[in-house]
């Protein structure tokens, strides 16, 4: 059995919402812009690392564990000074993602790690 599995698959379906979550954001539930705005172009760098994550490429995780933060950052931030309520729950809601994807960002990393430093029998 895989001990990254579970971690890996919780990373992957918070990464994947919080896509589908800044398109929907930044399109039509709260945009900059009536009509949506180029901040929806925020959401490439996570569809691009979406297949790695998918494979479970270790060192994916790895950058993603820095990276993710960001997400975190612009969620806590939209989240405490949008003028819109709306938008200020998205924030949390990016947030509390991003949370989520990095801590098991951090769990898979650490499952990878202890998996590979066992000797095979």
């Amino acid at each position: 059995m895989d001990p990254t599995a579970l971690p890996r698959r919780i990373v992957v379906a918070a990464v994947a919402a919080l896509v589908v979550l800044c398109v929907a954001w930044e399109l039509w539930l709260a945009p900059l812009k009536p009509g949506g705005s180029l901040m929806v172009l925020k959401v490439l760098p996570l569809a691009a690392v979406l297949p790695s994550l998918v494979r479970g490429r270790v060192r994916a995780f790895q950058w993603w564990s820095m990276l993710i933060l960001v997400y975190l950052c612009e969620g806590i931030v939209r989240g405490m000074s949008d003028p819109d309520a709306t938008s200020r729950l998205l924030g949390w809601v990016e947030a509390a993602l991003a949370s989520v994807a990095w801590f098991g960002i951090l769990a898979t990393v650490k499952a990878a790690r202890t998996a590979a430093a066992r000797p095979s029998a």
